[in-house]
């Protein structure tokens, strides 16, 4: 189509309607039989349906025809149509791009050859060329995740500008509550006054006071001279509105915390179902859409109150218990606080929506106003460049290197290298993205034994299972009333765990509905948690099964991804072996080799989740 400025542009949309995206190419330099047929086919591989879905993948398709375009016209005889671009082309262009030294060339290639496919007249040579492989990633770009550490320090960037914008804004809240209720006195301050009025402007109409203004016949609405003097039209919004950049910030975490795609991160919704209905841990289950999946576009991501273990510090109790920004569900349910406002003036349900002062790109909203964060990752670039952080390398003096560019991209990836499981794809998908990644086995191996420290650390520092002896169990029975005394228990409860009422599956319950993990209510938790509650006693007779509970817990040491088995069974199996250490050697193997069918049959029960409350 042609522009009204007289550009001719290929207009691009998102599969989802929601994002537009116009290409100039009027600025190609090859001659005309060459150069249709190369706009058509970035029309057609750009239409709706063909596969490409968002502005990332529209924008990869136009500038691989565009470094195309400048590739032959430099060339002693430029090609005059299709049929004349033969290998030898294809080819020169990959080597081309290398020798500029441009890391993505392989991707460049990839894309182009995307391309000719569509484009009509091209000769049989050629189509010959484009069957066969493409060169295989050079060892000199390799595809590069942040170490835990670099990503510990992007989450730790993100986190410090969430706080204080939640500070800024339910400060700023607070002072408007107060105003309009009269508990505030401004007579006396014109500053306060001035900055209540804008305050109040902004929480009512989206936007600061303004003032009309006539240049040049063009009628335009400037700020007041008064709100100006405050500061920048966005911090001045600012005061009771996410910036764009904290916008990215949450972004980012998300990603560090979920490691889902940049697209359904930036593009997720207000609308959300809580699964944990307002009690025990916050669950939040939000819709996300990846249109590469096809049929299988729509997925269901839960978001929860339990930390992620890479956010957990090394020693567990360093944590603050109230930061919610360790947790996905607290993040949503911050941002979904801090933006609702937002939402209401840009209308739509998207969740990190922001007001821009000015810009929008090319093909999106023009001017000032309220929009959700583009998709493009630009803003979330400039985030990174503005943060400065350090990488992990050093330079020859030894001071560190900047941390490489800050994508959503890299952090999934980062995510994928660190928990080793799919995320939104199939397993195949992510051993891709593992082999791409191959130069960070020694800080997967890092990641392992930091997890296992991590996990076993958290597990002792959880209470203990009491552990009784042959010897107690015997004063027990002599003086049921004074030993339920000093336990702390009734005496009844006392005598059904003797009797082996009140048996679990390591240990006896004797308290089923006040214990750490369902208090007031029946305990709905894996028995393996019954190892670090309160409420669980270990008598004589559980030794034989925690024996093999413990010895099937080491053989899975060796059936699992070492990642996988630290995260879920290196604290239950800390605690076992803290546990059989009480114990006598002789009587632990006699547990052993007593053990019968029954116990080994409940073992893997336990393990396989099969006893556990869905």
């Amino acid at each position: 189509m042609t522009a009204e400025d007289g550009r001719r542009i290929v207009r691009c949309y998102s599969q989802d309607g929601e994002d537009r995206l116009d290409f100039d190419v009027s600025g190609l330099s090859l001659p005309e039989a060459l150069r249709e047929p190369l706009i058509a086919a970035l029309a057609a591989r750009t239409a709706p349906g063909a596969g490409l879905t968002s502005r990332h993948s529209f924008k990869k398709s136009y500038l691989a025809l565009v470094a195309f375009d400048r590739y032959l016209t430099a060339l002693e005889a430029v090609p005059q149509s299709a049929a004349e671009v033969i290998p030898g082309h294809f080819d020169g262009f990959y080597d081309h791009r290398k020798a500029e030294g441009i890391q993505t060339a392989s991707n460049e290639l990839a894309d182009l050859r995307l391309l000719l496919l569509r484009t009509a007249g091209i000769s049989d040579a050629l189509a010959g060329r484009l069957a066969g492989a493409l060169p295989t990633r050079h060892e000199g770009e390799p595809a590069h995740s942040y170490s835990r550490a670099e990503l510990k320090r992007i989450a730790q960037a993100a986190r410090t500008a969430l706080r204080s914008a939640e500070s800024r804004i339910r400060g700023n809240r607070e002072v408007l509550e107060h105003f309009r209720t009269g508990d505030l006195d401004v007579s006396a301050d014109v500053h306060l006054r001035r900055r209540l009025q804008i305050l109040d402007h902004l929480d009512r109409v989206g936007d600061v006071p303004r003032r009309m203004r006539k240049a040049g016949g063009v009628i335009a609405y400037a700020p007041e001279t008064w709100v100006m003097s405050k500061g920048k039209l966005k911090d001045v919004v600012g005061w009771l509105y996410l910036t764009p950049e904290e916008i990215a910030a949450a972004a980012v975490l998300f990603g560090v915390m979920t490691g889902q795609n940049p697209e359904p991160i930036l593009k997720m919704t207000a609308a959300h179902h809580r699964a944990d209905g307002g009690i025990g841990p916050g669950t939040a289950i939000v819709g996300l859409r990846k249109p590469r999946r096809q049929s299988r576009a729509y997925m269901d991501l839960a978001l929860t109150e339990v930390p992620d273990w890479i956010s957990i510090p090394e020693q567990p109790d360093q944590m603050p218990t109230r930061d919610i920004l360790h947790t996905p569900f607290g993040l949503y349910v911050l941002i979904h606080d801090l933006t609702a406002r937002a939402r209401h003036f840009a209308g739509g349900n998207r969740l990190l929506t922001a007001y821009m002062a000015s810009g929008g790109g090319p093909g999106a909203a023009k001017g000032r106003g309220w929009r959700p964060i583009r998709t493009d990752g630009a803003l979330i670039s400039k985030l990174g460049r503005d943060w400065n952080l350090p990488s992990d390398d050093v330079d020859e003096k030894g001071k560190p290197l900047p941390l490489r560019p800050l994508r959503l991209e890299t952090l999934r990836m980062t995510y994928i290298e660190l928990h080793q499981k799919p995320v939104a794809h199939t397993q195949r998908t992510a051993t891709r993205y593992l082999v791409r990644n191959r130069g960070n086995v020694n800080e997967y191996r890092t990641v392992v034994a930091q997890a296992l420290t991590a996990e076993v650390a958290k597990a002792r520092a959880r209470s203990k299972i009491t552990m009784m002896t042959a010897e107690q169990v015997a004063q027990v029975q002599e003086d049921v009333d004074g030993a339920a005394a000093g336990m702390g228990l009734e005496p009844l409860v006392l005598k059904r765990m003797l009797a082996g009422e009140l048996d679990t599956v390591l240990g006896a319950c004797t308290d089923n509905n006040n214990g750490s993990y369902n208090p007031g209510e029946p305990c709905r938790a894996s028995f393996l948690l019954c190892l670090g509650c309160e409420c669980a006693r270990a008598l004589p007779r559980h030794l034989p099964l925690q024996v093999v509970v413990h010895d099937r817990l080491a053989e899975r040491h060796k059936q699992m991804s070492p990642l996988q088995w630290a995260e879920r069974f290196a604290g239950p199996h800390a605690q076992l072996a803290d546990l059989l250490d009480q114990a006598d050697d002789t009587a632990v193997e006699d547990a052993r080799k007593t053990a019968g069918p029954d116990e080994h049959k409940l073992a893997d029960r336990l393990l396989n989740r099969e006893l556990d409350i869905r």
